[in-house]
């Protein structure tokens, strides 16, 4: 069952891009779209089947493969992993409708978005660390080429940027990922059998270091940030929205599966570097996207800030914070992908992004009216404003870390304040006021461009109004996990004693 969320994107990339006839853009985009909407439609099937209070794998697939390397095709999903697989699929499925058909190479474009995801749903099905850095890598060179191929006009810089990161931080994950099983002692890399926790501490610290730099690049934590304003701004609307949305959720999903759950004790240990580190980033996120004029690398910035809460959940290790932690990785995939949505509408009606350049998009007659009406509630709900997902997500992860780390909760809780305060800069400047000269005469926007947006904003109402929707998968997973991290870690502090 989870093998078909790999094979089908797969078969649609290979269909799509070694088809022997001519395939034109609108066919490709359709074809691509299907696959997409069926992958997509079996996670939700997935969720319905999954049952929340089982708290081990389920679905669980084991083949042997490569057995010289310890390395075995191991698949499963859990509390953890399964909102992020809907997520995945459901942010594909809006990239692809909201493409331009009229773009260049149609067919390696949506062969490549489609082996993204792949890559993706792999990485997160994964339960052996050979195997999850395989999928974790395959994503590598499509997005590459996403950016290279289709990006803005310094997309060569922004791409080979990107590229240079990321294989650093894949180099960093398989040195910690091999050390973990080969100091252990173990005979292969499937996570059941994986005993890091017995390591002395000197050595898990050194493991972690390895993974907190190597996630800390893809999430993107300061000061391993700075490809993704460029890869945000030089990228087109659907990769910026797979890159934010889905992508930097990776570099969290890893911190929580591989750093908190494995290295107990040296997480502990570390925590309250975390802790800091997470308030850096949040707050020097918020501070470059104040600075900003450019709307994308705007909402570019705001993605480093919030990025920077997951962490201080992590580090708290409580369950209400990591519960809050995986609702916040859902909140911001949902307000990102429909933020960069409205940016590209934007770009693409009015032909600049600069705020010091469109004036009154949110004009009645001659604007943007509806565009302008969802950038409010978008900015809202990033903001973290009642009724919103972004504010039961933020809460969550403030209650739940206060009462471990409550300076550093409460530094970090000014940066829901500064999220305010750039966002207004953005309304104010782009959509109030009267139409500047420069976009006085803007084209038509169609219902095709809104309703990807549409779809998002209904979905962060929703699970604002009702969060239990989004938790209940979540909840039993967390708690048991982080019942066993607390075992493991006394029983360490005691064996050290």
């Amino acid at each position: 069952m989870l093998s078909a969320l790999i094979l089908l994107p797969l078969l649609g990339a290979t269909i799509i891009g070694f088809w022997p006839a001519v395939i034109d853009a609108k066919i490709a985009r359709i074809t691509a779209f299907v696959f997409a909407g069926v992958t997509f439609l079996w996670s939700v099937f997935l969720a319905i089947k999954f049952n929340p209070a089982e708290i081990s794998q389920q679905f669980s697939e084991f083949i042997p493969w490569v057995d010289a390397l310890g390395l075995s095709y191991n698949l499963g999903v859990d509390g953890l992993s399964l909102p992020l697989l809907v997520l995945n699929g459901l942010l594909t499925c809006i990239a692809i409708s909201s493409s331009d058909i009229s773009l260049q190479r149609p067919r390696l474009y949506y062969s490549l978005i489609l082996l993204l995801s792949t890559g993706v749903t792999g990485a997160f099905l994964a339960q052996d660390l050979l195997l999850f850095f395989l999928f974790y890598e395959l994503e590598l060179i499509p997005l590459y080429l996403l950016i290279a191929i289709w990006g803005g006009e310094k997309r060569g810089y922004a791409a080979t940027k990107f590229l240079i990161y990321t294989a650093t931080s894949g180099i960093l994950l398989l040195a910690s990922f091999l050390g973990m099983v080969w100091l252990s002692g173990g005979s292969n890399f499937a996570l059941a059998n994986l005993n890091a926790a017995s390591l002395p501490l000197a050595t898990q610290l050194l493991l972690l270091a390895g993974i907190l730099v190597g996630f800390g690049i893809k999430i993107p934590l300061v000061p391993f940030h700075t490809w993704l304003p460029d890869a945000h701004v030089e990228a087109s609307t659907p990769i910026s929205v797979l890159l934010a949305g889905v992508l930097l959720k990776l570099g969290t999903y890893g911190l929580l599966r591989f750093g908190m759950n494995l290295l107990p004790d040296a997480w502990s240990y570390a925590a309250p570097w975390l802790a800091t580190w997470a308030v850096v980033s949040v707050l020097y996120g918020a501070s470059c996207a104040i600075a900003q004029t450019d709307m994308k690398k705007m909402v570019a910035y705001s993605s480093v800030g919030h990025m920077g809460y997951v962490l201080l959940a992590a580090a708290a290790a409580t369950p209400l914070s990591v519960l809050g932690a995986v609702m916040q990785m859902i909140s911001h995939g949902l307000i990102s992908a429909l933020l960069f949505l409205l940016v590209g509408v934007v770009y693409k009606k009015a032909g600049s992004r600069d705020l010091e350049v469109i004036r009154g998009l949110l004009n009645p007659e001659r604007g943007m009216p509806v565009i302008g009406s969802l950038m409010v509630l978008g900015v809202m709900a990033s903001a973290g404003i009642p009724g919103m997902v972004g504010f039961i997500s933020e809460f969550v992860i403030f209650r739940g870390s206060f009462a471990v780390f409550p300076l550093q909760t409460l530094l970090s809780m000014l940066g829901t304040g500064l999220t305010a305060v750039y966002f207004l800069i953005l309304m104010n400047r782009a959509f109030f006021g009267r139409l500047s000269t420069q976009v006085i005469n803007l084209p038509r926007v169609y219902w095709s461009d809104r309703l990807p947006s549409v779809v998002l904003a209904v979905l962060i109402v929703i699970f604002g109004i009702q969060p239990a929707w989004l938790s209940r998968w979540t909840e039993p997973t967390i708690t048991a996990m982080m019942s066993v991290d607390k075992v493991v870690a006394t029983v360490s502090v005691e064996k050290s004693k």
